[in-house]
C-alpha cells in the first residue's frame, strides 16, 4: 500500500513540476455501490443491465475549482446511451467502444469542498449490458488538490466497509490497576440502525461486548473473547491455550470465532431497537493460582428492567483485572459503507473489587486504517457535554480530527446493581 501511495505521489509531482495538470483514476471497485441488479466487484462494475440500475461513485476534493470528469469503459456489444449526474448536472454520452478506453463526461464546477457524489444510469442499449465500468477519471488537478478516495492496491472490503471509529476511555486513578466491573449504556437514534453494523460498548484488551443488526430480521448481543494463541485459525489453538465457555445464558449461542485472532463467542438472538437505551455489565475475576481469568457480560434492557447473562469464559495463561477500556462503532457489511450510523454512548463506569463505582469522563477519539489513511473521511466522534457519541459511513462531511481528546461533565448518579443477585 506504501507503494502505490508513493508511485501516486510521484506522478502527480512530476505532472506539476513541468506545470502539466494532474489526473488522478479512482477505481469502482473500492469507491462505488450499485442499486438494482448491477454487481460492483473489484474490477469495477459489471452487469448493468436494467434503466433501474444506478451505480454511484464517491471522491472527496479538498479545493473549489472545476474538474475534468471521464470514464474508463468498454461496452461489450453494441451501442449504449448512459448518464452520468453529479449535483443536479446530467452529462450524456452515447457509447460504442468495445475494448476499454477513456471516455470524457465533462467539466465539473465543484462549488465548495467535500464529496462528490456521481450517479451512472442507463439510457438506451443495442445489447445486453449498458457498460462495464473500471474508474473514474478526474482531472485538471491542480498543486494544492488532494483527493480522498480508496486506492488501488488497497484492501476493497476493507474500504467499502468504512471507516471503523473507536473511544478510548480513561480510567479514574482511584481503580485504575483494579477494574473488575465496567458499565456502559448505549442508544442508537431511529433510522441509524443500517444492517451490518456493530455497536461495541465493553471492549477491553482480551474481548469485546456489544450489539449487532445482522439482517433484516436478525439483531444479536455479542460478547467474544480473544485466545492468548495468536491465530485466525480456531481449529488450531492448543487445547491448553483455549477460551473455555463456562456458562451461558438462556437461548445463548455458544461457540468460536476465527479470521481476526480466534477465541469464544458468544451470542444472543435480541430485537433490540432504535431509540431505546441499553446497558453492558463486564466483569473481569483473576485466578492467580490456576492463572486463569473469567470474564462475564451482563445485557439489560432499559425498559424491560433485568438483566440478562450472556456468557462467561475463561481465558488461559491470563490473570488480569480489565484494561484497555474501549467502544467502538464499526461497518461489517461492505454493501452498505455508503450509509450513515450512528450510536451514543451515554453512561461510562468502573468499579473496583470492593463495588465502588467511579464515573469515565474522558476519552479518545480515534479510527481504523481507513481513516488514518486518507481513503474514507466520512467519520466522527465527540461529545455534547454529557455523552459520547460516534458516527461513521454515508459519505457525510465534516469529519472529526482524530486522536482528539475528549471530555463530558462528571456525571453523579452511578449504576444500581446487585451484584450478588445478578444471574450466573
Amino acid at each position: 500500500m506504501k507503494i502505490v501511495f508513493i508511485v501516486a505521489a510521484i506522478v502527480l509531482l512530476n505532472n506539476l513540476a513541468f506545470g502539466q495538470s494532474a489526473k488522478m483514476a479512482i477505481p469502482l471497485g473500492g469507491n462505488a455501490w450499485a442499486k438494482g441488479n448491477a454487481v460492483i466487484t473489484d474490477g469495477g462494475a459489471f452487469n448493468w443491465k436494467n434503466r433501474q440500475d444506478v451505480i454511484n461513485i464517491y471522491f472527496k476534493t479538498n479545493s473549489a475549482h472545476p474538474l475534468k470528469l471521464a470514464l474508463r469503459l468498454r461496452v461489450p456489444a453494441g451501442k449504449s446511451t448512459i448518464a452520468a449526474t453529479v449535483a443536479n448536472i446530467v452529462f450524456v454520452k452515447k457509447l460504442n467502444n468495445a475494448v476499454f478506453d477513456t471516455v470524457s463526461l465533462g467539466t465539473l464546477n465543484i462549488r465548495r469542498p467535500g464529496y462528490v457524489k456521481v450517479a451512472l444510469k442507463g439510457i438506451s442499449k443495442t445489447d445486453s449490458v449498458y457498460a462495464q465500468v473500471t474508474d473514474l477519471i478526474v482531472d485538471d488537478l491542480k498543486p494544492q488538490d488532494t483527493l480522498t478516495y480508496v486506492v488501488a492496491g488497497s484492501s476493497f472490503h476493507f474500504g467499502r466497509r468504512g471507516p471503523s471509529v473507536h473511544l478510548t476511555y480513561q480510567v479514574p486513578n482511584a481503580v485504575k490497576n483494579e477494574v473488575k466491573w465496567f458499565y456502559n449504556e448505549i442508544t442508537v437514534p431511529q433510522k441509524m440502525d443500517v444492517i451490518g453494523s456493530y455497536f461495541m460498548a465493553d471492549g477491553f484488551k482480551e474481548g469485546y461486548f456489544g450489539m449487532q443488526v445482522n439482517s433484516a430480521a436478525e439483531r444479536r448481543v455479542l460478547f467474544s473473547v480473544w485466545s492468548p494463541f495468536n491465530t485466525d485459525d480456531p481449529n488450531s489453538i492448543p487445547d491448553s491455550l483455549r477460551i473455555k465457555l463456562l456458562k451461558k445464558g438462556d437461548k445463548v449461542h455458544g461457540g468460536v470465532f476465527g479470521d481476526e485472532g480466534s477465541g469464544g463467542q458468544s451470542y444472543l438472538h435480541y430485537p433490540w431497537q432504535a431509540g431505546n437505551t441499553y446497558a453492558f455489565l463486564l466483569e473481569a475475576n483473576p485466578n492467580k493460582i490456576k492463572n486463569t481469568t473469567t470474564y462475564t457480560a451482563w445485557f439489560k434492557d432499559i425498559k424491560a428492567g433485568k438483566w440478562l447473562l450472556i456468557a462467561s469464559f475463561s481465558r488461559p495463561k491470563t490473570t488480569t483485572y480489565l484494561k484497555g477500556l474501549h467502544s467502538f462503532l464499526e461497518n461489517f457489511e461492505p454493501e452498505n459503507g455508503d450509509k450513515t450510523r450512528l450510536a451514543y454512548y451515554t453512561n461510562q463506569w468502573v468499579a473496583d473489587s470492593s463495588g465502588q463505582w467511579q464515573p469515565i469522563c474522558s476519552a479518545t477519539f480515534t479510527g481504523d486504517e481507513a481513516a488514518r489513511k486518507n481513503y474514507r473521511n466520512d467519520y466522527a466522534g465527540g461529545t455534547n457535554g454529557k455523552i459520547f457519541y460516534l458516527k461513521n459511513g454515508g459519505f457525510f462531511n465534516g469529519l472529526t480530527q482524530l486522536n482528539q481528546k475528549l471530555a463530558i461533565k462528571p456525571r453523579t448518579i452511578p449504576p444500581v446493581i446487585a451484584f450478588k443477585d445478578l444471574p450466573r
